[in-house]
Order: C-alpha cells, then sequence, then structure tokens
C-alpha cells in the first residue's frame, strides 16, 4: 500500500506524466490515418513550444538533497515507461502490417510519429535509467535503447561524453560553425567507435580481452537481435523495415539534442592533455517549462553535467550569470538546427558572447582550437 504522505506528493510529479500523452497519440494516427499521422510530431514539436510560451519559464529549484524515499513518483514514470513503449510500438508494428485503409506513406508518417515518442521521450527515459546504480533500472535503460538500435549510447554517454565532454575527445561536443549535417554522420560513425573503445580499454585494465562475457556490448548485440527477431515475427519484413524506421527517426532525435546541449562550448585546455573541470558553463541551459516536463528536465543539462548522479526531479536550474542559456526549447532549437544559415545567426552570437564572458583571455579562438592538443586515442 503507498504510503499517504507519498500518494500527497503525486500532484508534484503529475505535469512530468504529460510526456505519456505521446502513446494515445501515435494509436489515433494509426487508426485514423490520413493527415492524423502528423499529430505526434506536431504536438512534440510544436504544441510543447507553444505551451512554453504561455507558461513561460520555471526557475525554481528542488532541495538536491531530497531523499529517494521522496521521489516514488518521479522514479515510477520512467520505469513503467518501458513496458507501454514495449506493447505500443510492437502493437503497432502488428496492427498497421495487418492494415488495409493506410497507403504506403501514411505507413511511413505513423512510424516517423513513432520514432518521434522513442525518441524524444523513450531515449530520454533510457538516459536518466542508465545513470542510476542499481541494476533494475539500467536494465530498463538498455532495453528502451534496444528498442531504437542505439545500445551503445550507455557506454558512449557515460564513459565517453561526460569525462570528455567540451574537448577534442568528445564525439558529441559540436564544434562551432559545424552544421547538424556534417555533426551527424560523424557522431554516428566515432560515437559507436569511442564507445567501444572505451568498454575495451576498461576491461584490457583488468586485463581481460574485448571479448570477456563481462563486455556489454554483447548484452547490447543480444537485445537489438531480440527486437529485431520480433519485429520481424510480429509484421514480417514489412515490420522490420518499420521498426528500423522509427529507431532511425529516434537515434535523429537524440542527436540533435545533443547538438544542441554543447554546440560551440569548450572547456579549457590547462595542456598535457588535460582540460578544466565540468562547470554549469559547459552545457546550453534552457528553463522552459512544458518542454521540461516532457523531457523530463533535460534542458537543466547544465547541471545534469555538474552532478551527474542527480535524480530528474532535483536537477537545478542556472541563471544566465552561471550558465550559457538557450533562446527557445529543446523543439524549437532543433527544428533551427535542421537549418544552418538560421542556426548560425542564432548561436553563433551566444557562442562568441560566452567566449568573451568567460575566456576574455582568448583572443583567436579559431589558433586555440587548432592548437589544442586532443587526448591520444
Amino acid at each position: 500500500m503507498i504510503p499517504a504522505a507519498t500518494l500527497g506528493r503525486f500532484t508534484s510529479a503529475l505535469p512530468f506524466f504529460l510526456s505519456f500523452i505521446l502513446i494515445p497519440l501515435v494509436w489515433i494516427g494509426a487508426i485514423k490515418g490520413d493527415l492524423w499521422v502528423l499529430i505526434t510530431p506536431l504536438c512534440a514539436w510544436y504544441l510543447f513550444s507553444a505551451i512554453d510560451y504561455l507558461v513561460g519559464l520555471n526557475t525554481e529549484n528542488a532541495d538536491p538533497q531530497t531523499g529517494e524515499e521522496h521521489l516514488y513518483w518521479y522514479k515510477l514514470l520512467t520505469q513503467i515507461w518501458v513496458p507501454l513503449q514495449f506493447f505500443t510500438l510492437f502493437g503497432l508494428i502488428a496492427y498497421v502490417s495487418g492494415s488495409t485503409h493506410l497507403n504506403g506513406w501514411e505507413k511511413l508518417g505513423v512510424f516517423f510519429g513513432t520514432g518521434i515518442m522513442t525518441g524524444t521521450v523513450g531515449i530520454v527515459y533510457a538516459h536518466e535509467l542508465m545513470h542510476q546504480r542499481n541494476t533494475r533500472e539500467r536494465w530498463l535503460g538498455d532495453i528502451l535503447l534496444a528498442m531504437v538500435l542505439y545500445s551503445h549510447f550507455r557506454s558512449e554517454h557515460l564513459l565517453v561524453h561526460h569525462r570528455y565532454v567540451g574537448t577534442p575527445r568528445d564525439p558529441v561536443t559540436a564544434r562551432y560553425n559545424e552544421g547538424f549535417h556534417r555533426f551527424y554522420p560523424r557522431v554516428l560513425r566515432e560515437s559507436l567507435l569511442s564507445s567501444f573503445k572505451a568498454e575495451k580499454d576498461l576491461l584490457a585494465r583488468k586485463q581481460k580481452p574485448w571479448h570477456d562475457r563481462r563486455n556489454p556490448f554483447w548484452r547490447y548485440w543480444a537485445l537489438q537481435l531480440a527486437m529485431l527477431g520480433l519485429a520481424f515475427a510480429v509484421g514480417g519484413w514489412g515490420g522490420l523495415f518499420m521498426f528500423v524506421g522509427q529507431a532511425g527517426v529516434a537515434i535523429w532525435q537524440l542527436e540533435v539534442v545533443n547538438y544542441v546541449e554543447h554546440y560551440g562550448l569548450t572547456r579549457k585546455h590547462l595542456g598535457d592533455g588535460k582540460y578544466e573541470h565540468v562547470l554549469p558553463r559547459h552545457s546550453w541551459n534552457a528553463a522552459h517549462k512544458a518542454t521540461n516536463w516532457l523531457m523530463i528536465n533535460l534542458q537543466r543539462h547544465s547541471d545534469h553535467h555538474y552532478k551527474p548522479d542527480r535524480r530528474f526531479p532535483l536537477l537545478q536550474n542556472y541563471s544566465e550569470d552561471e550558465a550559457p542559456q538557450l533562446p527557445f526549447g529543446y523543439p524549437l532549437m532543433a527544428i533551427s538546427a535542421m537549418i544552418p544559415p538560421l542556426w548560425r545567426r542564432v548561436m553563433n552570437p551566444k557562442v562568441r558572447a560566452w567566449r568573451t564572458r568567460y575566456y576574455p583571455e582568448i583572443e583567436d579562438w579559431a589558433a586555440y582550437n587548432k592548437g589544442r592538443t586532443p587526448l591520444p586515442r
């Protein structure tokens, strides 16, 4: 039985359950077809951005010392999403594979919307789960990532990105003036290689070969093969195509957010392959309320990198004096990232202002970035 005090805290967690609205929306698109297949991306990209405009910013901070016993509902929502996404994804594959009222373009639209759901919510929840120390939550995160064929993200994020963010060693840190369409193929290639190397090096320090059973890539590959096999069993070749299609959309959603989160921000090189400690200034922060509901405070990214072990309801917002601020929430920033001239017009002046504010001693950034010595691979 849930204690009364715990029930009373449900109201504070309730706004974060708004992300669950994407599940019925993808089903509406599948059942009704036609332009209804667009309802999921329209909601995720534009409706929440419109709500951001109406409700404004949330700059309030929870007590970071709040105990785990007070976070029941916040933990529950990320965990129950896993079976809900699983049955939604494979239920849609079965339904759409057997449907006669959807044409080819409508089927593509349904699974584009499904990828928006598994990317905007599923991968974000996986990110929260894989940061936890208990095995159960990490396994749930692995299951979510396997549903989008991006299991290595866990190793890349925990072993590479958090350690090397804002340095040449981190594939996910978007360079200044690097458009998303150059960033995307680079990060797909480099993050896979760097994540495997990180696990291989970790095993080598224990005097184990890369193919040791403790290499999590064996789990990653097994889970992904199981998901592909289930998609084929449920929907045949068409179901397999739909599954891979939604995974591609979800990965794109993840990497465009990664692009936004650190664009142009670099840690100062101290020499001998060493860099200053990660600070709130090395991530873009956004306090837009509705989008933080949708993406469980992921936009409080400055604090996430500063204190990676904090659960999402306890992440702190930083003011402009402490961390650089995005002008809009992630959905609108992601859309602008698809148009490089627009992106540069919005963000390059902000990066230059950030450089002047925090590193006034560096006058020639082109020479500085060229001269920084990457950590050895």
